[in-house]
């Protein structure tokens, strides 16, 4: 099986290897005798091909070498098999390669080579401030669904008194704009945070 071109396998070009050796059917007159008129013996030759190989000056055509893509090696050996990432310089901290010059880092470590420590008390901010967000908007959703209760209703049992209705609307629409506010804060916060890969 002649190895294609493919995901992280390349062809490398191969010079020619000087002068080839080519096949051709070269013709052959083979004697035998047989008999003639008469019953006596006659000499006569019979026309055979064969194969033979001729040198000429000729030079081979490259014929292309298949390796692994730069950044790849082989697995197990099999020809085709370049499933094996290279970094370089390679991981650190128990950092496993699984792109070439990309490393995957274990916890409390980052960087393109997991060198970087990561700050434990940015990671606890960072934790407690998604927290944080992730509760305010449930809380807006609690918030927001009687309105569209309120919304959904109004065309089927018609109006309702006006002046309950405008004071209700309005002291959700307040909390909804307090939420809003404190979600805001929290995103920029989160947004000038340091660690923010995390």
């Amino acid at each position: 099986m002649v190895p294609r071109t493919s995901r992280r396998v390349c062809a490398v070009a191969r010079a020619a290897l000087g002068p080839t050796s080519e096949s051709f059917a070269q013709r052959v007159y083979q004697p035998f005798l047989t008999t003639c008129d008469g019953h006596r013996a006659c000499s006569t030759y019979r026309t055979i091909y064969r194969t033979a190989y001729r040198h000429g000056p000729v030079l081979a055509p490259a014929r292309p070498r298949f390796a692994c893509c730069p950044g790849w090696k082989r697995t197990g050996g099999l020809p085709g098999a370049c499933a094996t990432a290279i970094c370089q310089p390679p991981c650190g901290n128990g950092g496993s390669c699984v792109w070439p010059g990309r490393c995957h880092c274990p916890a409390g470590w980052q960087g393109n080579t997991c060198h970087k420590g990561v700050d434990p008390v940015a990671r606890a901010e960072v934790q407690r401030l998604q927290a944080r967000v992730e509760a305010l908007e449930q809380k807006l959703q609690l918030v927001l669904a009687p309105l569209h209760g309120l919304a959904s209703r109004a065309p089927e049992h018609g109006p309702q008194d006006p002046a309950s209705l405008l004071a209700h609307s309005l002291q959700q629409l307040d909390r909804i704009d307090s939420l809003s506010e404190q979600i805001s804060f929290l995103e920029e916060q989160l947004g000038s945070c340091s660690c923010k890969e995390l």
